[in-house]
């Protein structure tokens, strides 16, 4: 028990800045007080305790504005940062390591008694504020639900979700993006990578730009190795010194065309 709530207190003060001490920790933090309770109320659950289990867990949501559900199963170094109006289902689940956020719902969507309604959160996620996961699926390790997003279908482990309903961003896809656009001397990022129309024209010019550049390199490194072959017939030599053989982006022209 007091192992646990060590190991609660050591990721608070880990992961937020402002906790200033254990016993500010201790005394101050809604999040931690949910979870002590929570883990009693789980307890007589378990053990068929089922209205002193409820009972204790209605304490808690009085206490800290956090409401869970005493079946719900929740591993270590959970916290629940500010936390008021977070709502954890019976069936959910929740990995060691996660991160929740206030306004946050883990609900279900289906009314059959004894099913898995609730979602599974794996080790690591990060589930940001006022977003709504409903349904009895699974987030996959390490991976994050941004603030305000309504997820209803599995996500990936490391993946994130935005929107409403969530969409899956991919990772890498997005870090090549921002890799070409940091080659173009433009960055994504000052505009937002979010629903923005501008933002969404924005990536897709850069995506373009990046295969046509990439196109064009080809076609020239290909005429370029025919010109230097022995025998080449003539008129193959015709590579011209400017030619752009490498992916390179002319920054400069770019930039025109982004203004």
């Amino acid at each position: 028990m007091f192992q646990r709530l060590r190991e609660d207190i050591a990721c608070i003060l880990e992961r937020d800045p402002a906790a200033r001490s254990s016993w500010e920790v201790l005394t101050c933090y809604p999040g931690l007080h949910a979870l002590v309770l929570h883990r009693r109320a789980h307890w007589f659950w378990q053990r068929g305790w089922l209205w002193l289990g409820r009972f204790i867990s209605h304490l808690g949501r009085f206490v800290s504005g956090i409401e869970i559900h005493p079946g719900a199963r929740i591993g270590r170094r959970v916290f629940i940062d500010h936390g008021m109006g977070v709502v954890i289902g019976e069936t959910a689940e929740i990995g060691d390591d996660c991160t929740i956020y206030q306004g946050v719902t883990l609900g279900g969507t289906s009314l059959a008694k004894g099913a898995k309604r609730h979602p599974t959160l794996g080790r690591g996620v990060i589930v940001g504020a006022n977003s709504q996961v409903l349904g009895g699926f699974t987030v996959g390790d390490n991976a994050r639900v941004g603030s305000n997003a309504v997820v209803l279908k599995p996500v990936p482990a490391g993946a994130t979700a935005v929107g409403n309903p969530a969409r899956i961003i991919d990772a890498q896809a997005d870090a090549e993006r921002e890799a070409t656009a940091a080659k173009m001397g433009f960055s994504a990022y000052g505009i937002t990578q979010g629903d923005d129309p501008v933002a969404q024209a924005m990536k897709g010019l850069i995506d373009h730009a990046a295969t046509q550049e990439h196109q064009i390199t080809l076609l020239w490194q290909a005429i370029e190795t025919l010109s230097a072959r022995p025998g080449a017939h003539a008129g193959t030599d015709c590579v011209p010194p400017d030619a752009q053989t490498t992916d390179q982006f002319d920054a400069a022209g770019l930039s025109q065309l982004v203004k």
